[in-house]
């Protein structure tokens, strides 16, 4: 199944070929990540250097996250963690955590919470490493479904998932599927985890406009809605990297229990979509530099 394009993340072509991503992972798992950081710089570089839409949005996006105007080391430090975190993804995957410095806050809320026979939704943003919470999940004795795209970036993809174990490859369920929903009502049936992104709309997802850094931006109302019909627990997570081999996975309680009488249904969603807007503006505010949406967040017109 193939992701609709009519949204403008969808719409950017995928810089870089496989085969460079192929030399990248080899460099990475052979000589190791001091090694593969080195490639960092000059990768960072093409993409500053030959990048318009991305310099730009980066520009607009830090111009809001800082408070001044961004320079060109803070355009720079931007870039870098985002290729940083990429490079990651290859050991997060291979499962060689031991590494990192990784710290998980809200665990022992979150397993209160499973502790009572359902499982619940934990909904992400483009901010930090999704990919860590996934490919740990099993390390804590966790389950977690992963709801994703992955025509978007296929050549990082398909690269980097090839060495993905094969049990957490099975978990990813393709959105807009006839048996979408189904799969995911099975999972939090089982007292299991289901992971999706909650700030980029695609195809004809129906939007919610939400004040984000001052300004209006639309945000998808799918994964409220969802939470709304399966009556699913939901709990932010954000896997924010700062820096050399620091990371720290949020697990934040958001809505424990949601419910609204039909009435009211559009106006629950449109509130705690604004919610989880403000919550998203937190995260990015408390680590700027882990927003990865190089294209015109604020351009998109609610639907």
């Amino acid at each position: 199944m193939n992701a609709p394009t009519n949204s403008p993340w969808l719409e950017q072509r995928e810089r870089g070929s496989r085969s460079a991503t192929r030399l990248m992972k080899w460099l990475a798992l052979r000589c190791g990540r001091r090694i593969a950081r080195l490639l960092l710089y000059p990768i960072c570089a093409y993409f500053l250097a030959f990048s318009p839409r991305g310099r730009s949005a980066s520009r607009q996006y830090l111009a809001l996250a800082l408070g001044r105007p961004p320079r060109l080391a803070d355009l720079w430090r931007h870039w870098f963690t985002f290729a940083a975190t990429v490079l990651d993804r290859v050991y997060f995957v291979d499962g060689r955590f031991g590494g990192f410095d990784i710290e998980t806050r809200g665990l022992a809320l979150l397993r209160r919470t499973l502790a009572k026979g359902r499982g619940c939704l934990l909904l992400g943003a483009h901010l930090g490493s999704f990919e860590l919470l996934r490919t740990l999940a099993p390390v804590h004795g966790l389950s977690v479904s992963v709801v994703m795209y992955e025509d978007n970036a296929a050549n990082i993809t398909e690269v980097v998932n090839a060495r993905l174990d094969p049990a957490i490859r099975e978990r990813i369920i393709v959105p807009g599927g006839a048996d979408t929903m189904l799969q995911i009502a099975e999972c939090l049936s089982r007292g299991e985890l289901v992971g999706m992104l909650g700030d980029r709309p695609a195809g004809s997802d129906k939007t919610v406009a939400c004040r984000f850094f001052g300004r209006y931006a639309a945000f998808p109302q799918g994964p409220l809605r969802l939470a709304l019909s399966l009556r699913a627990p939901v709990y932010l997570v954000a896997g924010l990297y700062e820096g050399g081999k620091r990371y720290v996975i949020h697990l934040e309680p958001f809505c424990e229990e949601p419910s609204a009488d039909r009435a009211v249904r559009v106006a629950w969603v449109r509130e705690w979509v604004q919610r989880y807007a403000g919550r998203l503006e937190h995260f990015c505010r408390l680590a700027p530099y882990n927003w990865f949406n190089f294209y015109d967040f604020w351009s998109g017109s609610p639907r």
